[in-house]
Order: structure tokens, then C-alpha cells, then sequence
């Protein structure tokens, strides 16, 4: 049976990001789903905040996301500026999607510095694309510009904020090799 270090390190380093027009009709079954936010419960978190807060868009509620983020990028684009083509894909992709998972946090300024919030929140969509990853489903954090307006359609509390949307789907592509440079170069070792 392999081992618990080689079946982490295999999934940590085969994660990518697939995007939407890689996916799949195939529909993600809700158990799936909530697995892969179960695994966000378990991230790192000063005094318990636990600062994660999400929203599952599926079925007619995700084409519905799309268009609020479509007409928000004309609503700020200057008529010269609009391509028709990159607003019909803000909808294409919530579409393409098996499901998107808005990616919000309630900070606590009062008890940490948000920074800690946001590494809080961060680790805790990491283990979501690990378990996406794990459980062979295709993910994406993005975080469009217009997600800064979106409180008010997104009924955030004052004390929350979105910090991008996670889209999920089932796919087929190929595995890629990964693009980083050797660690060697961003460690230095102090023995004395």
C-alpha cells in the first residue's frame, strides 16, 4: 500500500488549475461537493475564527451569477473598451461549470489582523483544490475586478468580504507537467 507521504506529495504536485471550457456536462454530485468544502473546515486558524464563508451556485443559479458578473463588466467598461466576446465568456464559463463556489470571508478586525484572515482563508481553498484534485474534479480559483462589487447581490455582512469564485467541474484533460523552478533556489539554510 503506498504511503501517506507519496499519496500527499502525488496529489500536492499534479494540482492544477483546469478552467471551464475543460469541463465536462457531467454534474458534480452534491456529496462530492460538500467533501471538498468539508476539507476547507480543516485549515489553519488563529483563535478558531475560522473566517471561511461560501456559496454554492448550481443549476439555474450559476448562469444567474454569471449575468450579475457579465453586466457588472459593462456596467464598468468604457463603451470603447467592451468586447462582447469577453462578457458572453463571463457567462459561458458560470455555465460551463458544474458548480461555482463564491470564495468569501468573514474578517475579524477586532480580534487578528486581516492578513491572518486572508492566510486563514487562502490555506482553506488549498485543501479544496486538493481535494477537487484528489477526487479526480477539474478547479479554478479566479478573481475577477468585479467581484469588489458584488456585497449587496452576494448579501455579504459588513464584515465580510469575497475574495473570488471557485469553479468546479469534472473534466477530461490531459495531466500537465508542472511549471516551477527548482527549490534550491528560494531556500537559504542557516546551520550556525
Amino acid at each position: 500500500m503506498e504511503s501517506e507521504i507519496n499519496i500527499l506529495s502525488s496529489i500536492i504536485q499534479r494540482r492544477r488549475s483546469i478552467f471551464p471550457p475543460s469541463y465536462t456536462k457531467e454534474e458534480i454530485p452534491e456529496e462530492l461537493i460538500s467533501q471538498v468544502l468539508e476539507s476547507a473546515n480543516y485549515a489553519p486558524t488563529h483563535k478558531l475564527t475560522q473566517p471561511w464563508r461560501f456559496i454554492v451556485y448550481r443549476n439555474e443559479g450559476k448562469r444567474k451569477l454569471g449575468m450579475e458578473l457579465a453586466r457588472l463588466y459593462k456596467q464598468g467598461t468604457p463603451d470603447a473598451q467592451f468586447l462582447q466576446k469577453k462578457f458572453d465568456g463571463i457567462i459561458e464559463k458560470a455555465v460551463q461549470s458544474s458548480c461555482v463556489i463564491v470564495l468569501n470571508a468573514q474578517l475579524h478586525p477586532d480580534l487578528i489582523p486581516e492578513w491572518e484572515e486572508i492566510a486563514a482563508f487562502a490555506c482553506a481553498v488549498q485543501n479544496m483544490a486538493l481535494t477537487a484534485e484528489a477526487l479526480k474534479i477539474g478547479a479554478y480559483w479566479s478573481s475577477p475586478g468585479m467581484i469588489t462589487q458584488m456585497d449587496g447581490y452576494l448579501q455579504l455582512a459588513p464584515n465580510e468580504k469575497c475574495f473570488g469564485l471557485f469553479y468546479m467541474g469534472f473534466h477530461n484533460e490531459e495531466p500537465r507537467a508542472p511549471k516551477r523552478t527548482p527549490m534550491e533556489e528560494k531556500v537559504r539554510w542557516i546551520n550556525g
